[in-house]
């Protein structure tokens, strides 16, 4: 009987050893880590302020005819709605009891605007549209809401200078006793129900 112990020993060893290997591969054994080209290949997002955006530069006429290949099915011929968000209009409303929440309304950066369409639309293929299309049809967007004139072309340089409407503004809530999650480290009031972040 004392002859077993040292078999069962080390059938128990080698057991945690092969348990630990595998464990240190993954939980499951499959899979690798992605190399830095992978990384690189989705590391795509651009911040607020226009950092990360890419090389290349659209038109408001190029991006009519990208909006209407590609987006208009969901988002209406003219911005208005439909199966996706309305994209057009809404200015001055965001204080209001019904407030239009659009791009020329609500959205308060164009460059995220170019980084939302890039990584999400259209809804069934994104990312299948190329930088120079993607600048477009922001164009397309920022003009059907009056933000930039039907002439207009946009890089990197131009989309990061546009001032939006609701630019370092957003909507408070209209309860008294609810105070504003953003404002955690202070407001002033603005007119209605906007306010801005104390700088």
């Amino acid at each position: 009987m004392r002859t077993r112990k040292p078999y069962v020993a080390a059938f128990a060893v080698a057991v945690l050893s092969y348990a630990a290997s595998a464990q240190a591969q993954s939980a499951y054994g499959i899979g690798r880590s992605a190399t830095p080209a992978e990384i690189a290949g989705w590391n795509i997002d651009v911040d607020r302020d226009g950092n990360n955006l890419p090389p290349g530069s659209g038109s408001v006429s190029h991006g009519h005819e990208v909006f209407d290949q590609q987006c208009a099915a969901c988002h209406g011929a003219n911005g208005e709605g439909g199966v996706g968000d309305r994209l057009v209009g809404g200015q001055g409303t965001l204080a209001t009891p019904k407030p239009v929440r659009t791009v020329g309304s609500y959205w308060p950066y164009a460059p995220t605007l170019f980084d939302y369409i890039r990584r999400a639309m259209p809804q069934n293929a994104p990312q299948s549209l190329s930088n120079e299309d993607v600048y477009a049809v922001s164009a397309y967007i920022l003009n059907m809401n009056g933000l930039v004139p039907a002439d207009a072309t946009l890089d990197a340089r131009t989309l990061s200078a546009i001032k939006m409407p609701n630019r370092g503004m957003f909507v408070g809530d209209p309860r008294p006793d609810v105070k504003n999650p953003a404002c955690m480290s202070g407001c002033e009031e603005t007119s209605g129900l906007a306010q801005m972040p104390k700088r």
